[in-house]
């Protein structure tokens, strides 16, 4: 008897965590919530401010550099295998260039785990880049990539994305176009437009 009656309250006070679960999820879903949680985990976005900052300074859509940002490191500061650092992953030598280009004169290496001074010199990068070809989005991300020099072989500022050699940098040039679209239709008020 006493036997029943504990896997009658154990029954019991599990329908009632049941329950209040149900009725936590109902909540979170009703307000909105569940699908910020669900957009902030498959298409996150951090440091809003600068990015727009940078797009009106540099004169870069904002949305293009947050898919940057996205395709290289998910907002997460990291360093690659070859070096490369921060939210848009500069490199080493990029980075002094930026530096030499845009009159900076104290800058470090460790620097790069800035997401400031990461997303300002990713964005300056993405702006010349933008610029060597003529606008062109796809050549610009396959420069950003690859390099210029395979970008320029592959056809430069007439560069067409099935005209991209290397698979990995088709597939980024691919993600980040298509991110783009994602990031201007989903935070459009964040960033800017």
């Amino acid at each position: 008897m006493k036997a029943r009656a504990r896997r009658r309250r154990r029954w019991l006070g599990l329908a009632g965590v049941a329950a209040a679960l149900g009725l936590a999820a109902g909540v979170v879903v009703s307000t909105g919530a569940f699908d910020d949680a669900i957009q902030e985990l498959t298409l996150p976005l951090r440091h809003e401010d600068v990015i727009r900052q940078q797009s009106s300074e540099k004169g870069v859509d904002a949305a293009l550099i947050a898919a940057v940002i996205y395709s290289e490191s998910k907002f997460v500061d990291q360093t690659s295998h070859a070096g490369a650092r921060g939210l848009m992953q500069i490199t080493p030598d990029a980075a002094e260039f930026i530096e030499r280009q845009s009159g900076g004169t104290s800058f470090q290496l460790s620097d790069l785990a800035d997401p400031e001074l990461n997303i300002r010199y990713g964005t300056f990068l993405l702006a010349e880049l933008l610029d060597r070809y003529d606008g062109d989005v796809a050549a610009t991300l396959a420069a950003y990539n690859a390099g210029p020099g395979n970008a320029d072989e592959w056809g430069g500022a007439d560069l067409a994305v099935e005209d991209i050699e290397f698979p990995e940098t088709r597939a980024y040039v691919e993600e980040v176009m298509e991110k783009r679209a994602e990031y201007r239709r989903k935070y459009a008020r964040e960033l800017g437009y």
